[in-house]
């Protein structure tokens, strides 16, 4: 399950928006709030392109993508 919150606090906290997240996919606004709310799967390749353009650790990867 994907932590919505904690995603968008760590953009935010970046200095970054939602609209920069999805063009740093190359993928839409709507596609991106798709896949935050569950409706799709963040690709392997998407997750490490915001894992290194947001500066993530490991530990704030597996809380995002992965939680329970």
């Amino acid at each position: 399950m994907f932590h919505v919150d904690k995603f968008k606090y760590i953009v935010s906290k970046k200095g970054f928006t939602l609209e920069n997240v999805a063009n740093m996919l190359g993928i839409n606004q709507s596609t991106l709030y798709r896949k935050m709310n569950g409706y799709s799967d963040f690709t392997r390749n998407e997750i490490t392109i915001l894992r290194e353009r947001l500066h993530l650790s490991f530990n704030d990867t597996e809380e995002i993508f992965f939680a329970p």
